[in-house]
């Protein structure tokens, strides 16, 4: 069994519903088909959200309106008939009257996950109202039937296996099945999701789920390039990564791939290739166990980093220091990505902002607080590169230009990350290219 991921991009136009149609139906094999909203549809539901949380009520309104407005051109483009055509327009009319009852409701975070649920929802309908008009016969299974995660938001991998199995084995015989990605269950049984680009999660997921051959994951982009080909010109498609590159290079900024979804994948040892469905000959990026060469493999950047440094004279030889130190990060629930020490200072970077004030307000009973924002780390990544005879060498010598604020290395054998401003992202990008690849 393949699992087949399709993100907003490749579905958010009729002509593309066309062409995922051509790659599902190329062989026999069983498929679980996971599509993300039409492209700018979260965004659109995320700002109809935003609107209600504020009480802008007609804001929400016309927004609602707008996006109802794009769907109704939408399926006159995709479907032929007109018997298809008024079931997709009673698709239609059944989620945008939940949308505009909310108007009415009292805005919850709950009513928030309900309202974010809808976009993958409908691009499923749709797809799935396409294929019958097709004559591809098809299952469609709701996410909500067996998606879920537990108190902590963690999958319940075990759960989602049982649930799932239950309802392949009830549609025995069956080739193609169609689901949504990002949306599942929590503990509590209500509607929730697994954040931003949580469709790629999801479609791992449902591989280890379903002990999948392959994870394919299909965007407008012929796999994972060495670095950012908005920024550095010339950069080439790696053909193949081991987990624990792809891995650093997800988290670290490469945006094609869902770094959680490398996880399942390791785990349960199952490969994942990353393709493009505008072109898809394109070999694209192959990601399994083994790597198949060492050295740098490719650069990555992360943007919006905050920088904290503690300053204290006290920490010389403090016993349990820098445990309180974490431990205040661990109260905010806010991760850290680099840590760099010395006898009378921490330095360290976030991600997520959001409660750095109450951070602050108790990292000062430790000593002086330094802040910088805007901030990018980038990373240098490759199999065992921690080992690569000279490669710091060649780091440094590339970015004499640059004011390097922080580095982090022997962390990982994989990763070199260092950290600078973001004014300077675009010429360490190239700088370091250059210096590696070229």
């Amino acid at each position: 069994m393949k699992v087949m991921k399709f993100g907003g991009t490749s579905v958010g136009k009729p002509e593309r519903m066309a062409e995922i149609r051509k790659l599902i139906t190329k062989d026999d094999e069983t498929k679980i088909i996971v599509l993300s909203a039409l492209s700018g549809t979260t965004n659109a539901l995320t700002e109809i959200s935003d609107s209600l949380a504020k009480g802008d009520r007609e804001i929400a309104k016309q927004r609602i309106n707008a996006l109802e407005n794009h769907y109704q051109n939408f399926i006159v483009d995709l479907l032929k008939s007109e018997a298809y055509f008024q079931k997709a327009k009673g698709i239609l009319a059944e989620h945008f009257e939940f949308l505009n009852i909310i108007l009415k409701i009292s805005y919850s975070e709950a009513l928030n996950k309900d309202i974010l649920a809808q976009g993958e929802l409908l691009s499923t309908k749709l797809f799935s109202i396409y294929l019958n008009e097709q004559e591809i016969a098809h299952v469609w299974l709701p996410a909500l039937d067996f998606m879920t995660i537990d108190q902590n938001n963690e999958p319940q991998v075990a759960a989602i296996r049982e649930k799932l199995t239950k309802l392949l084995e009830a549609n025995k015989g069956t080739k193609l099945f169609v689901t949504q990605g990002y949306i599942c269950r929590n503990a509590k049984g209500e509607i929730d999701n697994l954040k931003r680009g949580g469709s790629d999660y999801s479609a791992s997921l449902i591989a280890a789920a379903v002990d999948a051959s392959v994870c394919e994951i299909w965007t407008d982009i012929s796999g994972m390039h060495n670095n950012d080909p908005r920024i550095v010109k010339n950069t080439k498609p790696i053909k193949h990564l081991c987990f624990e590159e792809a891995a650093e290079l997800a988290y670290f900024g490469a945006k094609i791939l869902h770094p959680a979804s490398i996880w399942p994948a390791q785990y349960f040892n199952f490969p994942v290739k990353l393709l493009n469905t505008m072109e898809p000959e394109a070999p694209g990026t192959l990601i399994e166990r083994d790597s198949d060469s060492e050295g740098v493999k490719a650069i990555a950047a992360k943007d919006s980093i905050t920088a904290i440094k503690i300053k204290s004279s006290r920490m010389l030889l403090a016993y349990g220091f820098l445990r309180k130190i974490f431990e205040v990060f661990e109260k905010y629930e806010t991760s850290i990505d680099m840590v760099t020490t010395s006898e009378v200072a921490v330095s360290l970077t976030i991600d997520n902002d959001s409660n750095l004030q109450q951070i602050i307000k108790e990292l000062e009973m430790f000593g002086n607080i330094e802040i910088d924002k805007d901030q990018t780390i980038v990373s240098i990544v490759g199999y065992h590169i921690s080992k690569t005879e000279h490669l710091l060498a060649k780091v440094f010598n590339s970015l004499t230009e640059i004011p390097v604020r922080m580095v982090s290395f022997g962390g990982s054998q994989h990763n070199i990350s260092i950290l600078v401003s973001h004014e300077h992202k675009e010429k360490t990008l190239q700088l370091l290219n250059k210096g590696l690849f070229e």
